[in-house]
C-alpha cells in the first residue's frame, strides 16, 4: 500500500514540476495584443531571431541590390550624398535602409509600425516621431498604404530640412497591391499634396510592382522683409 502511495505521489510531483518548468521557460502568449479581439500575433515572431534568419535569404540580398541601384542613380544626380541623413518611410524589414548604408549613406534609419531593429524603428508615418527638419533625404514606396495621404506627405515635409529631397516610388500604370489604401492615377495629386516642395523629376522604374519614381525637393524658407 505504501509503495502504491509513493508511486502516485512521485507521478504527481513529477507532473507538477514539469508544468512549473514549462511555464517558466515558455514565452507568454497572453500579451495585451493577444487579448484584443480580431488581432492575432503570427507564430514564429516572438523574438528577432526569425528576422535575423530572413536577413540571410536570397530575397533579402536581391532587394538590397535593387534598392542600392536606385540610390546609386540618385547619388549621380546629386539628390543624395554620403553626408545625407536619410529616412526610409514604411521600411518593413529594412532592405531600403541597408541599401542606403551599402552605397555609403551611413546615417540612415527606417520607420514602420512593426519595428525591425537595428534598421527600423517603430512609428506611424502619419505621425512621424521625429523633430522638424530632421532629415536631408526621405524615401518611401508605401504611399499607396497611406490612409490619410495629406498627413503622410505633411509629415515628410515637416521632417525634411529646407532643400531636402523626398523620393516616392508609386504605381501609376497598374493597380497597387491588395494591401493598398489608395489608388493613384497620375502625378498631379502628389504635386498638390507637396505644398512646400517643387517637383524635380518623374521617371519610370521597376520597383517591385511600382512603376514610377517621383522626386520632390523641399523649398527653402523665405523670410518676409
Amino acid at each position: 500500500m505504501k509503495s502504491k502511495s509513493f508511486i502516485v505521489f512521485f507521478i504527481l510531483s513529477t507532473t507538477l514540476l514539469f508544468l512549473y518548468i514549462s511555464h517558466r521557460t515558455t514565452l507568454p502568449t497572453t500579451t495585451a495584443a493577444a487579448a484584443i479581439p480580431d488581432l492575432k500575433i503570427r507564430p514564429g515572431y516572438t523574438t528577432y531571431a526569425r528576422l535575423r534568419e530572413i536577413w540571410k535569404t536570397r530575397d533579402w540580398d536581391r532587394k538590397i541590390r535593387v534598392f542600392a541601384g536606385f540610390f546609386g542613380d540618385l547619388k549621380k544626380k546629386n539628390l543624395l550624398s554620403n553626408s545625407s541623413k536619410a529616412l526610409s518611410v514604411g521600411a518593413r524589414m529594412g532592405q531600403e535602409v541597408e541599401a542606403l548604408k551599402r552605397v555609403g549613406v551611413s546615417d540612415s534609419i527606417g520607420l514602420d509600425l512593426v519595428p525591425s531593429p537595428p534598421l527600423v524603428v517603430r512609428g506611424d508615418f502619419h505621425h512621424q516621431p521625429f523633430d522638424d527638419g530632421s532629415f536631408d533625404f526621405e524615401f518611401s514606396n508605401v504611399f499607396d498604404h497611406a490612409l490619410y495621404p495629406e498627413k503622410f506627405v505633411g509629415e515628410i515635409e515637416r521632417t525634411l530640412r529646407p532643400g531636402g529631397v523626398c523620393v516616392l516610388h508609386v504605381a501609376l500604370k497598374r493597380r497597387s497591391d491588395k494591401y493598398s489604401a489608395n489608388d493613384l492615377f497620375s502625378v498631379e495629386p502628389l504635386k498638390k499634396l507637396f505644398k512646400r516642395s517643387e517637383l524635380v523629376h518623374v521617371r519610370a522604374v521597376d520597383g517591385f510592382g511600382l512603376d514610377t519614381e517621383v522626386v520632390f525637393r523641399k523649398k527653402p524658407v523665405t523670410r518676409a522683409l
